[in-house]
């Protein structure tokens, strides 16, 4: 199959852009061989949350609002597929009293308290993080960085955690080909190299890894391994920590 049509495939299971133009004669490449692109799929985001934020800063609003309606687009672009992730994640955890019970409640699509404060939590962290910033510019460096950090290491985690139950999202994607998970984080570091300098860059590269391990470690202690929430939640939390480490590099 080809890149083009597992560009396509990453962009409709990432995203709620239209991905049609971008498929190869319709025909669409594999979820797990796609996970090279998902990078791609965040720079995306990322390019569509800073024009966001460029638009209204420019008519005068101050950078909390203007980062407010930054990660309102980026929500509509994404499904806020991630963030429903971490609420059910949140919900599991804080919830469950056994893994079959925890597993039960991520299922649940009504969302509970530990999900809405997680919620809350998180998106009070990157509008802090955005205002901080201040320039579209960097909101735009920023963004893009974090955003690709943030699903490059999504094929990596899925191939080295094991899964914690034989269906779901993340089953029907399979366990990503190697090379293409490599590939992944390999564009996402290529990406937040050309638009960030070289220690912020490493700083919001450290950022995200750190994120993925705390979620996996969590994960596996609590569940026993990933599902489609759980990456999702871990997706979340690289993002936050590469925009924190990105943030106070830039001090």
């Amino acid at each position: 199959m080809s890149r083009r049509a597992e560009i396509a495939t990453a962009f409709g299971l990432l995203s709620r852009l239209p991905t049609g133009w971008l498929s190869d004669g319709g025909q669409y490449g594999a979820m797990g061989r796609s996970v090279w692109a998902f990078p791609l799929v965040g720079a995306a985001a990322g390019i569509i949350g800073s024009l966001t934020f460029w638009v209204v800063s420019g008519i005068g609003s101050p950078p909390a609002v203007a980062a407010v309606f930054a990660l309102a687009a980026m929500g509509l672009a994404t499904g806020a597929m991630h963030e429903d992730g971490l609420a059910d994640c949140a919900d599991g955890f804080g919830g469950g009293t056994d893994t079959a019970r925890k597993l039960e409640i991520m299922r649940d699509s009504r969302i509970g308290s530990y999900g809405v404060i997680a919620l809350v939590l998180v998106f009070a962290l990157r509008i802090a993080l955005l205002s901080s910033l201040a320039t579209p510019s960097a909101v735009f460096a920023a963004l893009v960085a974090s955003a690709a950090l943030s699903r490059g290491g999504m094929g990596l985690f899925m191939a080295l955690v094991d899964r914690a139950r034989m269906d779901g999202l993340s089953v029907n994607v399979g366990r990503p080909d190697s090379r293409a998970a490599l590939e992944a984080v390999a564009l996402a570091v290529l990406i937040a190299s050309l638009t960030l300098p070289f220690t912020t860059a490493l700083a919001a590269c450290l950022g995200a890894a750190a994120g993925f391990i705390a979620v996996g470690a969590l994960a596996i202690r609590q569940i026993g391994g990933q599902t489609g929430d759980v990456v999702g939640a871990a997706g979340i939390a690289a993002e936050c920590l590469a925009l924190t480490a990105i943030v106070a590099a830039a001090a």
